[in-house]
């Protein structure tokens, strides 16, 4: 994530593999010093890190950190709950390194398979932060003024490995949209009845090991593209159609994306997948017809 206001200067992870190898994990301080030059710095240690964001609000930015899971005893070991972490990120960071690390503080704790991160832009342009976990998808803002306290919001409590929020069928409420459970196989589609998330829709089909995820507007319509890494790997664009309800494209196949960006370049709508499964950076132009 490139640090606001900076010329290059961004934030990356380090060290964390997979689920079972994340423990050395940390975030760290990437600044371009020259051509080919690039200064590495600790921002600090958080084992099993898995996402992160700089959110903006009043006038500050503020780094949110989400850790998988707190530690293991063996493989596949979930026992020990992940948690969010929350710090004021200074306008400068060159003081930082492996001996003096930016101080984190646990917002929220007790998150199993703490794996879905996804930021959320209002019209308004205010960030908020939703993370999906076993125990269910939470919306974090960040304080509107100096010293104030983050806010979350529980969703849902059910569980979820990714979700976002996006006004699929225009109706002026954005559904909130999930793939569950962790690394797993069952599209969700929620719609806020009476202040609740409630589901309306599940996808009649089990699509394995799903994990890219993306939702915006592409081609002028809101839509919500998911790719999946067993089975049939596909990638699919979700769209509302007036009297058929939630309607799933296939884009394409065998592929095996584990993520998913969309740009607009030259007026025309970019999508980027990462195909995992087949070694394969692919780049799709996407058209309404």
């Amino acid at each position: 994530v490139q640090v606001p206001g900076t010329d290059g200067q961004f934030l990356a992870t380090r060290k964390f593999y997979s689920p079972n190898d994340g423990k050395e994990a940390s975030i760290v301080v990437v600044t371009p010093r020259g051509r080919d030059n690039w200064e590495v710095r600790t921002l600090c240690d958080l084992p099993f890190v898995h996402r992160f964001d700089i959110l903006q609000a009043g006038g500050k930015n503020y780094l949110i950190a989400c850790a998988l899971k707190s530690g293991h005893e063996y493989k596949d070991d979930w026992r020990f709950a992940g948690k969010v972490f929350a710090a004021e990120l200074p306008v400068d960071l060159s003081g930082f390194d492996d001996g003096h690390q930016l101080q984190l503080t646990v917002i929220k704790e007790g998150l199993l398979k703490n794996h879905g991160y996804y930021r959320h832009v209002d019209s308004s342009g205010a960030m908020s932060s939703i993370v999906s976990t076993d125990n269910g998808v939470f919306r974090f803002y960040p304080p509107t003024e100096e010293g104030g306290a983050w806010c979350v919001d529980e969703l849902t409590t059910d569980a979820a490995s990714d979700g976002l929020l996006i006004d699929l069928d225009c109706d002026g409420v954005e559904e909130l949209c999930t793939i569950a459970p962790f690394h797993g196989d069952t599209i969700n589609i929620y719609r806020k009845i009476d202040g609740r998330y409630t589901l309306v829709y599940t996808y009649p089909e089990k699509l394995e090991f799903l994990h890219a995820i993306f939702g915006g507007m592409i081609c002028g319509k809101p839509t919500w593209i998911l790719g999946h890494r067993k089975g049939d790997r596909l990638l699919l664009a979700f769209t509302y159609e007036n009297g058929k309800g939630y309607v799933a494209q296939e884009l394409d196949h065998g592929c095996g994306a584990a993520n998913v960006l969309h740009y607009v370049y030259s007026g025309k709508d970019i999508l980027i997948a990462a195909n995992r499964e087949i070694d394969e950076i692919a780049s799709y132009e996407l058209t309404e017809d």
